[in-house]
This record gives C-alpha cells, structure tokens and sequence, in this order.
C-alpha cells in the first residue's frame, strides 16, 4: 500500500515541475511540489518495515486528507477547476487505504 502510494506520487508529482507555475505565488506551487515529494520517501519507509513505523502512518493518511477535502470542496463551489477532482479522490482513497492498512498492523 505505502510503496504502491509512494511511486504513484513520484509519477505525479514529477512532472508538475515541467508545468508552468502560476504567475502569482510560485513559491506555493513549487512547495506543495517539494513537501509532497518528502512525502513520498516516507510512504517508501512506512512501506519497508510497516510494523515499526505504524505510528507514522496516522501522519501519512493527514498528508492525504489536508489535499483531498479542501480540493473537493473547492471543486464543489466552483473555485478550483474539475480536473483536479480525480487526484483528489485518490488521495482520500489512498488516506482510507492507509487507515485500513494500520488497523491491520499489529501495535
């Protein structure tokens, strides 16, 4: 689940940087970029050893969530453009997945 999210992220996550950034504020553009890349290299050391780093799983499912509701709530009122509405979904599926996957784990 973990690794699968981590090299999921990386292929989406990569070619962001190839887009053109908006004019106003690219140092936001280009940090969300950077912090849910971090993010990945710790889906792929959840995923290694899941047991030991079970903790950090309540953070990975956060990291998900603060993108996919906000997203699908600004989708909902028009104020971000419906072609983001896919990525959102997975990324609150992938929270769930990661929910399921710590229940899972034993403690």
């Amino acid at each position: 689940m973990f690794r699968g999210a981590a090299i999921y992220g990386v292929l989406v996550l990569v070619p962001m940087y190839a887009l053109a950034a908006p004019t106003d504020r690219p140092e936001v553009y280009y940090g969300f970029i950077g912090c849910a890349l971090v993010f990945q290299w710790l889906f792929w050391i959840i995923g290694g050893d899941p047991v030991r780093h079970r903790p950090l799983m309540l953070v990975a499912a956060a990291e998900k969530v603060v993108f996919s509701l906000p997203a699908l709530a600004l989708i909902f009122v028009a104020r971000t453009a419906p072609v983001v509405a896919p990525f959102a979904i997975i990324d609150l599926l992938l929270a769930v997945g990661f929910l399921v996957a710590r229940s899972r784990t034993s403690a």
